[in-house]
C-alpha cells in the first residue's frame, strides 16, 4: 500500500506542461499520475482549453473511471470527471454575441467557439483557425453565421487573424464592454473574449472551497504566463524548465521540460515520498 501524500490536489497545464510538442501525454506522465492517484492525490487538469479540448486528456488519463476535475477556459468552468457535474461555469450574456461578432468582422477577424464535436468558425481555411483545431485535437466545423449557430451561452469567444488587426478590434471591444468582458491576447494572433474574473487561481480557490481542501495540499505544475497565479495560490509550485522566465522565478522548483517528463519527475519528487 502506498504512502499518503501530503498534496491531496494536483493541478496539471496541459500544453508545455503535461502534454509534449505533439498534444499527447507520455507514457511516464501517465504512469506517475496514475501513483499519485494510488497515493490519495486527485488531479485537475487547468487549461485554457475549452472543456473539448480537454476531455482527451481526461481519457487518456482514465479519470472518468478513477475521477478527477477538468478545469476548462482558464476557471471559466469546472467539471466533475466521474459525474459529468458542472462545479462552476461562467457564461457571456447571449445578448452580447451580435456586437462581439461585428466589431470582429469589421476588422476582418474571424470569430471562433466551441461546441460538442471541436471549433466552429464562418472559415475552416483559415491557418489560424486550423492552429485552433490543432491545439484542440478537435476537427474544425464550418457554419454560415456563427452568431446563429450559438444558440446557448458560450464561456469563451477565440478571435482569429492578423495581429495588427486584432489589437483594432481589442481597443473596441474594450470600448464597448468595459468591465463586462475580459478581452487578452494569448498569442498576438489569438484574442480572447471571456467573462471578467476567470483565471486559473480564483477557480482553483472556489473548487477548493467545494471540496474543503485547504490550499497548502495543492500542489500545481505550469509554464504559461496564465500559469503565474496559480502557482502562486498553490501550496507547492513547479515550473517546467521551458516555461517562461517570469513563471519561473515564482515556482517552488523548475522540474525537467514538458519533453522530459517533467511532471513524473516532480511527482516522484514531491508527491512520491
Amino acid at each position: 500500500m502506498m504512502n499518503k501524500s501530503k498534496y491531496r490536489l494536483l493541478a496539471l497545464d496541459l500544453d508545455g506542461t503535461l502534454t509534449n510538442h505533439q498534444k499527447q501525454v507520455s507514457d511516464k506522465n501517465k504512469l506517475y499520475i496514475r501513483r499519485a492517484q494510488e497515493a490519495g492525490v486527485d488531479i485537475i487538469l487547468a487549461s485554457g482549453r475549452p472543456v473539448i479540448g480537454i476531455e482527451n486528456v481526461a481519457r487518456a488519463l482514465d479519470l472518468y473511471h478513477t475521477g478527477g476535475y477538468i478545469l476548462a477556459y482558464n476557471g471559466g468552468q469546472i467539471i466533475d470527471c466521474k459525474t459529468g457535474k458542472s462545479l462552476v461555469e461562467r457564461f457571456i450574456p447571449m445578448s452580447y454575441y451580435h456586437d462581439i461578432c461585428d466589431v470582429i468582422h469589421h476588422f476582418r477577424a474571424f470569430p471562433l467557439t466551441y461546441n460538442d464535436v471541436g471549433v466552429i468558425c464562418e472559415n475552416d481555411e483559415d491557418m489560424y483557425v486550423k492552429k485552433e483545431g490543432y491545439n484542440n485535437s478537435v476537427p474544425v466545423i464550418k457554419v454560415p453565421s456563427l452568431e446563429a449557430e450559438v444558440r446557448k451561452p458560450v464561456v469563451k469567444f477565440m478571435v482569429v487573424g492578423e495581429p495588427s488587426e486584432l489589437a483594432k478590434a481589442k481597443i473596441h471591444l474594450e470600448q464597448r464592454f468595459k468591465g463586462l468582458l475580459n478581452i487578452f491576447f494569448s498569442e498576438p494572433y489569438f484574442m480572447e473574449v471571456t467573462p471578467p474574473g476567470i483565471e486559473k487561481a480564483s477557480a482553483l480557490a472556489e473548487l477548493i472551497k467545494i471540496l474543503n481542501v485547504p490550499s497548502e495540499a495543492l500542489m500545481a505544475c505550469g509554464d504559461g504566463l496564465n500559469d503565474i497565479p496559480m502557482l502562486e495560490y498553490a501550496g507547492f509550485s513547479v515550473a517546467m524548465d521551458n516555461a517562461y522566465e517570469e513563471t519561473k522565478k515564482v515556482a517552488d522548483y523548475i522540474a525537467p521540460s514538458n519533453e522530459s517528463d517533467g511532471v513524473a519527475e516532480a511527482i516522484e519528487r514531491f508527491i512520491l515520498i
